[in-house]
C-alpha cells in the first residue's frame, strides 16, 4: 500500500478547490446593459468578417491588466473616444488577464492578482469578472486572450472578441476550445512568422470537435462543438520581421482564399511588426490605415498595446514603487498618442 502512494502526485505540494463557474457568475452577475454591449459588439464583428459592415475594429488597451483603478480610468477615456468614431471604427478594450511566459514571469491578474507569487486564483477570477462587468456596463466591449482552457467558463460570457496567441495557435487544445467559443476568434501567426499555423487553426476551429472540459458546476464533461464560423488571421510579424506590408498582406489573402477560408485580416501593431519597439506601433498603424483607405477591404482590424502612460516597468516586491498607469509587461504607447492615432484614422476613413 505504501508503494502505491508513490505513484501519483509525487511533485504536487498542495491543491485546493475553487468556486465553480456557476457560483462565481451568481456572485458577480451580468447586467442588462452589459448584455446589450456584448451582443451588439459581437454582431458588428461578425458582420465585418462577413463583409456586411464596412467599419473596422480596433482591439486596444494595456498589454495586461494589473491595476483595476488604472483600467477604469483608461476605459473612461476610451469610451469618450469611441463615441466620437463609432460610425467608422468599433473600439474594443484589450483586457488581458493571462500572460503566456516563454520561461518564467508574472502570469497575469487571474493567476497572481496580488503580484506576490501567492497565486490567489479565486480572487483573481472575481476581480477579473467584476472588471469585465463594469466595462461592459459602461458600454465598452472587451477582448482577451484565451490561455487556460478552464478560465473561459468563468468569464467568456463577458468577452466580445478572443485571441489565440502565437504560442498556442498550434495547440490542439486551443483549436478545440476555439471551435466552441461564442465569440469571433483571431488566430495569430506563429512566433517565427509562419502564417500556415494560423490557417490550419482556422480550418480546425471551423470544424466540430469532441473534448474534455468542465461545465458550469465544475464537473468534468465531454463537450461536442459545432465549429466556430467566425475566425480570422492576426498578423503579428515574427523573428523580428514585420508582415503588415502590402506584399505580406497580399500573400496572406491568397493563402486564405486557397484554403477557402475567411480572407479578412487583423494586424497586430506590436511584437514582430514593430520589432518589439512600442514607439514603432504608430508607424504600423498608419501604414495599415493607408492600405485600407486605398481600397483593401480584407484589412478589417488592428491591435495596439496602449496605456495611460508610455513604456513599461519591472515588477518589484515593493508594489508602492510601481508607477501608476504604466505596463508591467510589454511596453505600450501613451494615451495622447492613442487618441491622436484613432482620430487621425477616423478622418482618413471618412
Amino acid at each position: 500500500m505504501n508503494n502505491q502512494l508513490q505513484l501519483n502526485n509525487i511533485n504536487v505540494e498542495s491543491h485546493k478547490l475553487l468556486l465553480t463557474p456557476e457560483e462565481v457568475r451568481n456572485i458577480i452577475p451580468l447586467t442588462n446593459r452589459a448584455v446589450q454591449t456584448i451582443l451588439q459588439c459581437r454582431g458588428e464583428i461578425k458582420n465585418i468578417l462577413n463583409g456586411k459592415n464596412q467599419k473596422i475594429f480596433l482591439v486596444i488597451g494595456p498589454c495586461s491588466i494589473h491595476d483595476v483603478k488604472a483600467a477604469h480610468e483608461y476605459a473612461e477615456r476610451l469610451k469618450g473616444l469611441s463615441d466620437k468614431v463609432s460610425d467608422k471604427i468599433v473600439i474594443i478594450m484589450r483586457v488581458y488577464f493571462e500572460k503566456p511566459r516563454t520561461t518564467l514571469g508574472w502570469k497575469g491578474l487571474i493567476n497572481d492578482p496580488h503580484m506576490d507569487d501567492s497565486f490567489d486564483i479565486e480572487s483573481g477570477i472575481k476581480i477579473a469578472r467584476r472588471l469585465l462587468v463594469h466595462l461592459n456596463d459602461m458600454g465598452i466591449p472587451t477582448a482577451t486572450e484565451a490561455l487556460d482552457p478552464i478560465i473561459p467558463q468563468y468569464i467568456s460570457d463577458l468577452i466580445s472578441w478572443t485571441a489565440i496567441g502565437a504560442r498556442t495557435t498550434e495547440s490542439q487544445t486551443h483549436r478545440e476550445m476555439a471551435s466552441g467559443l461564442s465569440t469571433p476568434v483571431g488566430f495569430k501567426n506563429g512566433t517565427d512568422g509562419n502564417i500556415q499555423v494560423a490557417i490550419n487553426a482556422m480550418q480546425s476551429a471551423l470544424s466540430g470537435h469532441s473534448f474534455l472540459g468542465i461545465d458550469s458546476q465544475g464537473r468534468i464533461s465531454i463537450y461536442k462543438t459545432k465549429g466556430n464560423p467566425y475566425s480570422h488571421v492576426v498578423l503579428r510579424g515574427g523573428n523580428d520581421k514585420p508582415n503588415y506590408d502590402e506584399e505580406s498582406i497580399t500573400h496572406c489573402i491568397a493563402e486564405l482564399k486557397k484554403a477557402n477560408l475567411c480572407s479578412k485580416i487583423m494586424v497586430d501593431c506590436s511584437h514582430g511588426n514593430s520589432n518589439k519597439d512600442y514607439k514603432k506601433q504608430p508607424e504600423v498603424f498608419r501604414n495599415v490605415i493607408s492600405q485600407i483607405s486605398q481600397g483593401n477591404r480584407d484589412l478589417i482590424a488592428m491591435m495596439i498595446e496602449s496605456n495611460l502612460y508610455e513604456g513599461n516597468q519591472k515588477l518589484t516586491k515593493d508594489l508602492d514603487q510601481l508607477k501608476y498607469g504604466v505596463s508591467i509587461t510589454d511596453a505600450c504607447i501613451d494615451w495622447e498618442t492613442t487618441e491622436e492615432l484613432i482620430l487621425e484614422a477616423y478622418q482618413t476613413l471618412k
